[in-house]
């Protein structure tokens, strides 16, 4: 007699709790997938805007026609865009204002960008614990399915006058796969949280450090409007 150990076969030969950790495993593993291919071309946009825009910004362009441009209806800006045009925005209106001292205007111009830091990390951090919670803890869910079925299968080799190998193998496989589920759930979620959560701090390296250079060039020309 031969025994059908495919996976489809001792996915559904399983008992009704393993089946149950089997396929919150499975949900998990999906929604995992979903934030890394979304949050893969996140972090590959951010990137790459950001070296387009410091390399626009160093270039010597006009700053007010750099605002223009990133301020137009028709660009997409985002990342360190934000943080430019947010800053800029906020210098140039405190700028209009009477009686303001021109390292006022920095320093606001200078908390308006930090907000924005804060609000654009946030974005880039968003749905990183999901995949640092799959990663956790999909093996110990598996585990807890794989003991469960092992359990099950022991019990019920209770009323039997023999027990043979054979008889225990099916009940054993079956369980083992919550295990190898647990695995596969967790494997793709924690490469893919160290991945991003590098990326992340990388890009507010650059950010903070674009924040201090874009404060020192306001400094200056708040100098220069003060000697006039």
């Amino acid at each position: 007699m031969t025994t059908d150990l495919s996976i489809v076969h001792l996915v559904m030969q399983a008992g009704p709790i393993v089946k149950l950790v089997m396929l919150m495993l499975a949900i998990a593993s999906v929604i995992s997938w979903t934030f890394i291919f979304a949050k893969y071309k996140e972090f590959k946009t951010a990137i790459n805007v950001t070296n387009t825009f410091e390399k626009r910004f160093w270039s010597g362009i006009d700053l007010n026609e750099l605002y223009r441009q990133v301020a137009s209806d028709h660009y997409d800006k985002s990342g360190v865009e934000e943080v430019f045009y947010v800053g800029f925005q906020e210098y140039k209106r405190l700028n209009t204002q009477t009686g303001m001292e021109p390292m006022h205007v920095v320093e606001g111009a200078r908390r308006a960008m930090q907000a924005q830091f804060n609000r654009e990390m946030d974005e880039l951090d968003n749905h990183l614990p999901f995949l640092a919670t799959v990663g956790s803890t999909s093996p110990y869910v598996g585990l807890f399915g794989t003991v469960w079925g092992i359990m099950s299968s022991f019990q019920a080799l209770a009323n039997m006058k023999q027990a043979t190998l054979a008889l225990v193998a099916p009940g054993i496989s079956e369980a083992l796969v919550a295990t190898a589920m647990g695995l596969l759930a967790a494997i793709p979620a924690v490469v893919a949280y160290n991945r991003f959560s590098t990326n992340a701090d990388r890009l507010a390296t650059r950010y903070e450090t674009f924040m201090d250079d874009f404060t020192t060039v306001l400094q200056r020309q708040a100098h220069v409007k003060l000697k006039k």
